[in-house]
């Protein structure tokens, strides 16, 4: 799958069978799901299940918040956009389907 296949598949009203749960957290989060997208990756106890986490919480605009789950990542705050971000993450899941 290619990021433009994920972005297509955003005009579905349920996420594409994918086997990386952080992918279909952020599936979740592009639809305007915050919570759920959070549900699912706060359950995650991995670096990457932290950036995502970290990512919610600055998307959020709780930047304490997510400069902790950052920390847990071993990353620091970005100064990308937000969109940027998710994108990045995006193909980081991806490279793993």
């Amino acid at each position: 799958m290619t990021l433009a296949e994920f972005h297509d598949t955003l005009a579905f009203d349920e996420p594409p069978e994918l086997t990386v749960p952080l992918l279909i957290a952020l599936w979740y989060d592009a639809k305007g799901d915050w919570d759920k997208a959070h549900e699912i990756c706060q359950s995650i106890h991995t670096a990457r299940g932290s950036w995502v986490h970290a990512y919610l919480h600055r998307k959020e605009g709780d930047l304490s918040n997510a400069a902790y789950w950052y920390a847990r990542a071993g990353r620091d705050l970005p100064s990308i956009r937000l969109e940027e971000e998710w994108e990045k993450l995006v193909m980081v899941f991806i490279s793993n389907c």
